[in-house]
């Protein structure tokens, strides 16, 4: 049986990253035309999401990803897979780097925007295409808010995977769920 875990912001929630849904005035600014127009505004949405998520570590839903050598697709761009040790596929890229901030408006994939091309998202696709028959799409705090998250499921569904999801407590469930299913 082959595993592959899809996270979104649920799974950081717990390493006290506020998710979208509890400030979407911050989704709202995350779009190309937003960043080209408003370069000041959009640079200080991304000080403010970089600030989030400094000192922020992996919490327990990442490190058993990790010691279970599970492959991850995230939607996250908190860093926080690679910290826990796990090589994930971002599908929004990353943050800019310190010396970047004052041209953020103008960089791409740091994060991927609305509006802009998510050059991961075939490889996404890809990797759940490997999946068949009895094996486990494992969704951590993923909503249904965007077609790459409603997309993926609708994949493993048809090539006869099971959809498990984990939308509360990742930092416990993660871990006693893989438990339950590798044992």
């Amino acid at each position: 049986m082959k595993i592959i875990a899809f996270t979104g912001a649920g799974i950081s929630k717990q390493s006290n990253i506020p998710t979208f849904m509890e400030a979407p005035e911050v989704r709202d600014k995350l779009f190309r035309s937003f960043a080209e127009t408003h370069h000041e505004e959009y640079n200080a949405v991304i000080r403010q999401l970089k600030a989030n998520m400094n000192g922020a570590e992996p919490n327990d839903a990442h490190y058993a990803l990790a010691e279970y050598g599970i492959p991850v697709i995230t939607m996250n761009i908190d860093g926080l897979h690679a910290k826990a040790g796990t090589k994930a596929l971002e599908l929004h890229g990353g943050l800019p780097e310190d010396d970047e901030m004052d041209v953020a408006w103008s960089l791409y994939n740091k994060p991927v925007l609305y509006g802009d091309p998510a050059p991961n998202y075939e490889k996404a696709y890809e990797m759940v295409m490997t999946l068949d028959k009895g094996d486990i799409l494992l969704v951590v705090g993923c909503s249904y808010h965007t077609a790459i998250a409603c997309d993926l499921r609708d994949v493993a569904k048809y090539r006869g995977a099971h959809v498990v999801e984990i939308q509360s407590d990742a930092a416990r469930n993660v871990r006693k769920t893989l438990e339950a299913l590798l044992e």
